[in-house]
């Protein structure tokens, strides 16, 4: 049997996290420079993301407009906060 060859693991952990964070490795899809931004994928249950859908209809809003609103009233940029 022969040995496989010391590639870098699929998860493997960035050296420095605060780089891998903020590196802008790919283009935007529509070509237009829009600044920096991140795809977020989480697991949610088919009603939640129902009750969302409903919620940014109602509101005119795009579900993504609306959840980036959300997440940034929750987490606002604090430059001074340590935690």
């Amino acid at each position: 049997m022969s040995d496989r060859p010391n590639r870098r693991a699929f998860a493997a952990r960035p050296g420095d996290p605060e780089q891998w964070i903020r590196s802008d490795d790919t283009a935007p899809r529509d070509g237009k420079p829009s600044g920096f931004t991140a795809r977020l994928t989480i697991d949610i249950t088919p009603e939640l993301r129902g009750r969302i859908k409903i919620a940014a209809f109602q509101r005119g809003v795009t579900v993504a407009d609306m959840l980036r609103d959300l997440l940034a009233r929750e987490f606002p940029n604090d430059e001074g906060d340590p935690s």
